[in-house]
């Protein structure tokens, strides 16, 4: 039987998240995508707790742009945010999204701004 799109990406989410896991020293980066918005966090998963987070969603910068160049205005301001919480290194989490397009931009956007992946 085939897996349905969100299926699928659920497995490929489950199979990152067994290897992926963020210390105090370097959090996790995780990556949400809707149709419309997309949202990045970052995450110490030892005590459980968001230290950053940053989206397109209400993004003053990011009106009037293509999906990808928001990704990079939110990866940016995310990074900004992370220096200033002094956190420089992360790992990153694509959460079953290809690192590909949007999910790639962030990345990028966040790498420009100084944070180390």
């Amino acid at each position: 039987m085939a897996l349905s799109k969100v299926e699928k990406r659920a497995k490929i989410k489950r199979r990152i998240r067994k290897n992926v896991f963020g210390s105090t020293e370097q959090p996790r980066l995780s990556v949400f995508r809707s149709n419309k918005e997309i949202y990045a966090q970052i995450i110490d998963d030892t005590k459980g707790v968001t230290l950053v987070a940053a989206s397109s969603y209400k993004n003053k910068s990011a009106e009037g742009k293509t999906k990808s160049e928001q990704a990079v205005v939110v990866g940016k301001e995310l990074a900004e945010k992370a220096v200033k919480a002094g956190v420089s290194a992360v790992v990153f989490d694509r959460n079953g999204y290809q690192y590909h397009g949007r999910v790639k931009s962030l990345a990028e956007g966040a790498r420009e701004a100084g944070l180390k992946f």
